[in-house]
């Protein structure tokens, strides 16, 4: 229990992006931070910590016991993810291999809600999620909206956040640059200092 209270704590202690509500791609590119001091901080550096976060999304149970291979396929698929967001944010051309990494993940699972039938309910639908491919489906839910992303009108509004040492990405409201107002905070302190010493 304390490693998910550890996992909460951290995770709070890391605002959200404006967009990461909407947009599990944008959350999943931020789930590795770095912050000042040349600290790093990963929501996915472990099994538990990758299921806690795919939990905290509703795109895993909590109690999927996610193994090794499916956080390593999680981490992989963030890497794609942030070089998609980067080369869009910088209006560069994508990496081709990045752009195959989303599409893989977006059809290796069937995606088709199939007819099933229930004895006492009768006829429904539902899209397959067998137990075994649970991260499979996380995946393809997170390729499937960061391609929503990058070609929605929210792709206009995608940036970094302009308070280095944050790797972060967020989608503009108005002239904001910055990931959380700790960012902010720290671009503002910054430029006042960088004033302060040019004029000494």
């Amino acid at each position: 229990m304390r490693r998910v209270e550890e996992f909460v704590m951290e995770e709070a202690a890391l605002p959200s992006a404006p967009g990461e509500a909407e947009h599990p791609a944008l959350a999943l590119a931020n789930s590795a931070v770095a912050l000042p001091g040349g600290h790093t901080a990963d929501l996915l550096s472990s099994p538990a910590r990758a299921e806690q976060w795919l939990a905290r999304r509703e795109l895993a149970p909590a109690d999927a016991g996610l193994a090794e291979v499916c956080a390593t396929q999680l981490r992989s698929l963030r890497e794609q993810v942030r070089s998609l967001l980067a080369s869009r944010a910088a209006g560069l051309p994508a990496l081709p291999a990045a752009v195959k990494a989303i599409n893989d993940a977006m059809t290796r699972v069937p995606t088709a809600s199939l007819l099933l039938w229930d004895e006492r309910t009768g006829p429904y639908r539902a899209a397959p999620h067998p137990t075994t491919a649970i991260v499979e489906h996380a995946l393809a839910v997170i390729a499937a909206d960061t391609a929503d992303l990058l070609t929605s009108s929210d792709a206009a509004r995608l940036t970094a956040c302009a308070s280095p040492p944050c790797n972060r990405f967020l989608l503009k409201h108005g002239r904001r640059q910055w990931c959380s107002t700790r960012c902010g905070d720290r671009a503002r302190a910054a430029r006042a200092y960088a004033r302060r010493t040019a004029t000494d």
